[in-house]
């Protein structure tokens, strides 16, 4: 039992490693790879945790609600080191930037940001600026929860999908199997109904259908799932968790 919990407490660890750029002791930690894909989840609630204390600090200083909003959102980009935002710049520059499944690999592996990729930056980004400013009249905990539940689909996603470049950090880590997929959507499922109630399987299935929609999409267009798709699907799950949240508050 003791060797169980010292594993797990060691893949919480590596998520947050690898999901974020928060400092972590020192320690060197056995390399598990995708084995420790059931603990992203519990890296977004530290990301949200972050965020909603900021949110909470504008909100008692007397700040709207928009401002704290923004506030939460900086924090969130700057304790991930805007991995996810990157990814979604990429995946909307090379989903619909290129004819051709290599062409579109390759823009992808672009570091260079194009038209697409700066118009999905800001249309979700207003989205969930929008739909986390109204949804703070719920209360601190429905931005956990929206961190929580996105973080679950980049889990489905490499599990179902294989990885359509061959190559990269998504490739490095392997693919989780459907226990590890199991375990991540229940921890997911287990923190936002903590923090929200019945209204997070509501949360859960708006967040479920923006990255289904993704992996349908990118599945056509490439064959598969890369690094940058999975950074993505965090952006747009969390964008329709914070709506569907907008609307139930």
């Amino acid at each position: 039992m003791k060797d169980r919990l010292s594993q797990r407490w060691a893949d919480v660890q590596l998520a947050l490693a690898l999901l974020t750029r928060l400092p972590l002791p020192g320690q060197s930690l056995p390399d598990r790879g995708a084995g420790a894909a059931w603990a992203w989840p519990l890296a977004g609630a530290a990301v949200g945790g972050l965020a909603a204390l900021t949110a909470s600090a504008a909100l008692a200083l007397g700040l709207p609600a928009t401002v704290a909003a923004a506030l939460a959102l900086a924090v969130q980009a700057l304790a991930t080191g805007a991995m996810h935002e990157d990814g979604l710049a990429d995946t909307a520059d090379g989903l619909w930037g290129g004819w051709t499944r290599e062409r579109r690999l390759e823009i992808m592996k672009d570091s260079r940001t194009g038209s697409y990729g700066v118009a999905a930056l800001v249309l979700v980004g207003l989205l969930r600026w929008s739909a986390l400013a109204a949804a703070l009249e719920g209360g601190v905990a429905l931005l956990v929860a929206a961190a929580v539940l996105s973080r679950v689909p980049m889990v489905g996603l490499m599990a179902l999908l294989p990885n359509a470049r061959g190559a990269g950090l998504a490739q490095s880590l392997g693919r989780p199997d459907g226990r590890q997929a199991a375990l991540a959507a229940a921890v997911g499922a287990g923190v936002a109904l903590l923090l929200a109630g019945p209204a997070a399987l509501v949360l859960a299935a708006a967040g479920g259908a923006a990255a289904l929609a993704l992996g349908l999409v990118a599945r056509a267009k490439i064959g598969g799932q890369t690094g940058d798709i999975l950074g993505a699907s965090q952006q747009l799950s969390e964008a329709a968790v914070l709506v569907a949240a907008a609307a139930l508050v």
